[in-house]
């Protein structure tokens, strides 16, 4: 899953980081850390993603516009596909296209893979990626497929979200080892597609890149609609179009 960037808000974020990063654990117990193994039963998992931080119908796409530091502007596009892939470890998952350009020419284009437990939890189960160079495909790197080679699964977007819950987004060792803090429920955020209140933040991380801290915003019924970096980088993402 591609760390995604985007800073007006970084001091906020920073001094609420402060408040709240001892908070409550109770409820990481149901949710993966780090790099444990993990059973999961895939008579317990649906394509039909409705958590409403996240809701991933079939057809809905999400047009983003990247900013990095030195001003270089991508757009992504993410799209649901009506597609399905069934995972190593036996899970049905819906297919979602995330494609990246920059000036009209493919800069990365992943296939991700994600399915909905029934307690709403939605869970990231591996990528198929391909980075590009001058328009032609270079390296497919950061691949991975839970179940394959010791790579496990992770939570994208949990069920019932509680400041201080702490998750892992995914593990594929030395490859893909990104985790995530709940950080707040009650954000504002403004980006070209609207203004948004009652905003999940969550706190991002990469135990391969410690430099590398930024923050993301998840709309209810929307999804995310920003990412801002706040180290390793000054990079900005922020929604300009959604359509389900």
């Amino acid at each position: 899953m591609r760390m995604r960037r985007a800073a007006a808000v970084a001091l906020v974020a920073a001094s609420t980081i402060t408040a709240c990063g001892n908070g409550d654990d109770k409820s990481q117990s149901t949710l993966p850390q780090g790099s444990e193994s993990v059973e999961l039963d895939p008579v317990d998992f649906t394509t039909r993603i409705d958590n409403p931080y996240w809701p991933m119908r079939p057809g809905s796409r999400w047009v983003y516009r990247e900013t990095d530091s030195e001003g270089a502007v991508q757009r992504v596009e993410v799209t649901v596909t009506s597609k399905t892939k069934k995972i190593a470890n036996g899970i049905e998952a819906r297919v979602v296209r995330d494609e990246v350009t920059e000036q009209g020419r493919p800069v990365e284009i992943t296939d991700d893979w994600y399915a909905q437990d029934s307690e709403g939890n939605v869970w990231y189960l591996g990528e198929r990626t391909t980075e590009y160079e001058n328009g032609r495909p270079k390296t497919t790197a950061g691949s991975f497929e839970a179940g394959v080679d010791g790579a496990q699964p992770g939570i994208v977007v949990p069920a019932k979200p509680e400041s201080g819950m702490t998750y892992r987004q995914e593990f594929y060792a030395g490859e893909a080892e990104d985790k995530a803090e709940v950080v707040s429920l009650d954000e504002q955020v403004e980006v070209p597609f609207g203004h948004f209140k009652d905003v999940l933040m969550t706190r991002d991380l990469n135990s391969l890149k410690p430099k590398i801290l930024e923050f993301k915003f998840y709309a209810r019924g929307v999804g995310p609609v920003l990412a801002v970096s706040v180290s390793g980088g000054s990079d900005r993402e922020e929604l300009v179009r959604y359509t389900e």
